[in-house]
């Protein structure tokens, strides 16, 4: 099942020292939910650096594609990869394991999936997930005395509803 673009949307935000918040998006991404022969689910997102938004602040979008954090132009894509989960988390929430690969580093990470009260979680509500990586762990060092290492990342997610077979 693919991600819906019309309703997905995946961000992160950044701490400057001076307690500034900056919030960047990846407006390009490709992102799939498979269904396994054993039930289970596993996501797998590709985010595209190139892209990469941070609020109306063109140059900040420019140094965050820049060799010093996301280096577009060497490695274009972050991708996480979940490891199979039940697709029970979505509703009642959870952790969401996987791994994340920036720069060419693939580490394991875990997300955490906020509880939601809808019928069809991922379908008629979007599926919020929340998580926090150090950017020291991903070779992007740079501006570390303007920006703290972490990284917090925000996704609110929903799948294209699958199409209802037409009744007789």
């Amino acid at each position: 099942m693919p991600l819906d673009k019309q309703h997905t949307r995946l961000g992160f935000a950044l701490s400057t020292r001076w307690g500034q918040t900056l919030e960047g998006n990846f407006p390009r991404y490709d992102g799939v939910v498979h269904v396994l022969p054993d039930g289970r689910h596993q996501v797998t997102l590709h985010m595209y650096t190139a892209d990469v938004q941070i609020g109306d602040h063109t140059r900040y979008a420019q140094w965050a594609r820049g060799s010093a954090f996301f280096d577009a132009e060497k490695w274009p894509e972050v991708v996480f990869v979940s490891y199979p989960y039940d697709s029970t988390v979505l509703k009642g929430g959870g952790q969401l394991e996987g791994e994340l690969v920036i720069r060419g580093i693939r580490r394991p990470e875990t997300l955490t999936v906020t509880p939601e009260s809808c019928a069809r979680p991922g379908v008629d509500c979007d599926v919020v997930l929340s998580g926090e990586v150090r950017r020291s762990d991903y070779d992007m060092d740079g501006f570390r005395l303007a920006l703290s290492d972490k990284v917090q990342f925000l996704l609110r997610a929903r799948v294209q509803a699958p199409e209802r077979e037409p009744k007789p």
